[in-house]
């Protein structure tokens, strides 16, 4: 018989609630039976003791309840729960805890691309937590066994956790507790040899009718690993083949389904590219809630790598200082830095922030900025999509024992000189110094071959930066997604506004084989402008009188910058949808990449070949500068200074580079009134059930006002704040 375990808490319902000793055991022993079915004989050595006198008897003493929290099985990440949840759930009770099965709907942000889920995505994430808690106390379970997926189930989960840790402290009770096993990466598709040689010859084709720039735009594409989202990058480029007639719309749907029936492999998982999904991983890993047994692997967990975890999180029962929130505040800076570090998704930003204040810490963007300025951050995360250097690759590496994940790269940020918290806990039940000490495969140098964590830095900076500006007052750019070449062809230039008012406008025009062209014939830029920033971005020689001849000139040359605008975005406005396709859609087109950044008050993972700024604040519905933006517009890029200005057009003409007079929204007003007016109309199409309506914005998380104010109080109550600032300055 397994130990007795007890929960040390002066509260149990179920030692009293007659009704729930009467309604769990069979629960409990359905999802037992189901394991011992399912394992065969993976568990026959494994003795059945379920009985429902037995679960009776350990819920009347309180041994613990814990949750396996899964996701629904829609999501390519989750389709082997199953196997998880059997493992775990016999585990637990093997170790004298009481099992139980939950699961949350997952949105895949991939699926969701382009249609209206994109609304919704980001509101499931509070709609989770929410949920979490939710069935937390009706169920009054102590701890959770989470099998993490990816997009906003991991931080959803770790919010809900980490706010009804802090309520039950509050109560008297005792606190969450919480180990999570992330899903298994998936391995990216490999495009079929007859398609191949078939879009080769394509590109062929396209180069003989005079459009080298989509054949050249096609092969790039065929270079990436195959996963959901090259699926769009190929699409944009198939879209303006058909328009020029190299392919027929037919051709196009055949290779698009060719192309989807080969990404996913069938065990599922998360996929293989550095974004949110395995930004996820990172940033849950950084907080200290992921057991290395089970950080990066390649198949789902075996029962004795459940086994481990489920041994581990156990122990740390009735140890407060192991609770959930308990582990994010000490663990604040390490999941910043390792986030950094790896160049992680430009959306975690965000849920970071946002799990903090559920944590009971009134957080923002510039906490998280303090914290990166502290002491920079190397770029250590040699990834490539086109080299052989994906997640799944650096999890082959953890599998053969020649890497160790978010232990290597801690192991090599304190190599080169960054302060990490080393005595934060884990969950293996102690703490980031006792988990180093063991040097087997932990150093990067031990991977010889295509080696993704590296131990010498790429460049001395990396991560997501905040920026300022003379019409917004916060937003975010994936700073380690530029190289420095692109960093030098965009920052200090001058860029010209092209303006839209919502994705779908402005995906339509980026899908326009003729948008450069329309542009210059309509003289959507002033022409003495376009002159000024040909000389200020590096032109010279004499200047180009015909508005054409300079249009031309300045496209060849490089010179010309175009900054996009996409408004009408933000969380209020539209659900914050991420902006892929329409970053996608530059990213896919080499005539626009070259030229162009992507500015928007809606979200981002990656970047755009001249970067993606994203998260803006204030969104344009609550009278941003977004809504005042105009074409022709001219701003300065400043990302080394973190900062973007928009510039006098008066002054400009004459060759003077001055931000705009505080008065220029003035002359404005009537255009920002009726835009704002469609955009109250276009959130009409979001249902009002499921509106961020009533969040805090994006800089401080876009999470309930409720939860932000509740954590103030907390903060002001019991310095909780300042115990994370002390402990940030460190």
């Amino acid at each position: 018989m397994a130990e007795r375990l007890r929960i040390d808490n002066p509260i149990n319902p179920y030692s009293w609630n007659a009704q729930g000793k009467a309604n769990e055991p069979i629960t409990v022993a359905a999802l037992l039976d189901r394991a011992k079915r399912l394992l065969g004989e993976e568990v026959t050595h494994l003795p059945v003791t379920w009985t429902l006198d037995e679960i009776y008897t350990r819920l009347e003493e309180n041994a613990p309840r814990i949750a396996i929290l899964g996701g629904s099985w829609d999501h390519p990440a989750h389709v082997m729960d199953l196997e998880t949840v059997c493992r775990a759930a016999m585990s637990l009770w093997q170790r004298g805890a009481v099992p139980f099965y939950a699961s949350t709907p997952v949105l895949c942000d991939g699926t969701a691309q382009s249609t209206m889920g994109m609304s919704y995505s980001l509101q499931s994430r509070n709609l989770i937590a929410g949920m979490v808690v939710n069935h937390l106390e009706a169920q009054s379970y102590h701890g959770a066994f989470v099998i993490q997926s990816c997009d906003k189930q991991p931080l959803a989960v770790v919010s809900g956790l980490a706010h009804l840790d802090r309520l039950r402290r509050y109560r008297g009770e005792a606190p969450i507790w919480a180990t999570f096993a992330p899903v298994h990466v998936l391995k990216g598709g490999t495009i079929p040899l007859r398609l191949k040689e078939e879009l080769l010859q394509v590109a062929q084709r396209a180069e003989g009718m005079g459009h080298g720039d989509i054949a050249d735009d096609l092969r790039d594409a065929m270079s990436y690993i195959l996963q959901c989202s090259s699926n769009t990058a190929f699409q944009g480029v198939f879209l303006r083949a058909v328009a020029k007639g190299i392919i027929s719309a037919q051709d196009h749907k055949r290779y698009q389904q060719v192309l989807a029936v080969n990404t996913c492999d069938a065990a599922g998982g998360i996929c293989a590219f550095h974004g949110t999904g395995n930004s996820s991983r990172d940033l849950v890993s950084g907080f200290g809630l992921v057991h290395p047994e089970v950080e990066l692997l390649t198949a789902p967990p075996t029962y004795s790598q459940v086994d481990t975890v489920v041994n581990s999180f156990l122990k740390m029962l009735n140890k407060p200082e192991f609770s959930v929130a308990e582990l994010l505040k000490q663990n604040v800076r390490n999941a910043v830095r390792l986030h950094s570090a790896a160049g992680g998704s430009t959306n975690l930003v965000m849920h970071l922030v946002g799990a903090m204040v559920y944590a009971g810490i009134p957080f923002s963007v510039m906490d998280m900025e303090k914290i990166r300025l502290e002491s920079p951050v190397p770029d250590l995360f040699d990834y490539s999509l086109t080299e052989g250097r994906d997640v799944f690759a650096l999890a082959q590496q953890c599998a053969s024992g020649y890497s160790r994940g978010m232990e290597t790269l801690m192991y090599e940020l304190l190599r080169n000189g960054v302060p990490m918290d080393v005595d934060a806990r884990t969950v293996t039940g102690g703490t980031w110094r006792d988990r180093l000490l063991d040097r087997r495969g932990l150093a990067a140098s031990n991977v010889k071959h295509n080696p993704i964590i590296v131990d010498t830095p790429r460049r001395p900076f990396s991560g997501v930066d905040i920026l300022t500006s003379n019409f917004f007052e916060s937003a975010v750019v994936k700073i380690s997604g530029m190289s420095n070449e692109q960093l030098d062809e965009f920052d200090e230039k001058l860029a010209m506004v092209v303006y839209y008012e919502n994705e779908d406008e402005a995906n339509r025009n980026l899908l326009d084989v003729n948008l450069t062209d329309k542009w210059k014939k309509s003289a959507l830029f002033h022409p003495r402008l376009l002159e000024q920033l040909r000389q200020m971005n590096g032109g010279n020689g004499e200047p180009v009188p015909v508005y054409e001849e300079l249009f031309d000139k300045m496209l060849a040359e490089g010179l010309l910058k175009v900054l996009i605008v996409i408004g009408g975005q933000g969380p209020d406005a539209f659900g914050m949808p991420e902006m892929f396709t329409p970053m996608q859609h530059i990213n896919a087109n080499r005539t626009l990449q070259r030229l162009t950044v992507l500015i928007s008050d809606g979200r981002y993972s990656g970047v755009t070949y001249g970067a993606a700024i994203g998260h803006v604040t204030p969104e344009a519905i609550h009278d941003g500068g977004l809504l005042y933006l105009m074409d022709g517009d001219v701003v300065q890029l400043g990302f080394r200074k973190k900062s973007i200005q928009l510039l006098d057009p008066v002054l400009l003409a004459k060759g003077e580079v001055r931000p705009a007079p505080e008065s220029w929204r003035q002359e404005r007003r009537a255009l920002a009134e009726a835009r704002r007016s469609r955009l109250i109309e276009r959130r009409r199409r979001v249902a009002a059930s499921n509106r961020l309506y009533g969040c805090t914005d994006a800089a401080h998380g876009v999470v309930p006002l409720a939860v932000w104010e509740e954590a103030a109080v907390e903060d002001k109550e019991m310095n909780m704040g300042e115990r994370v600032a002390e402990s940030t300055a460190k």
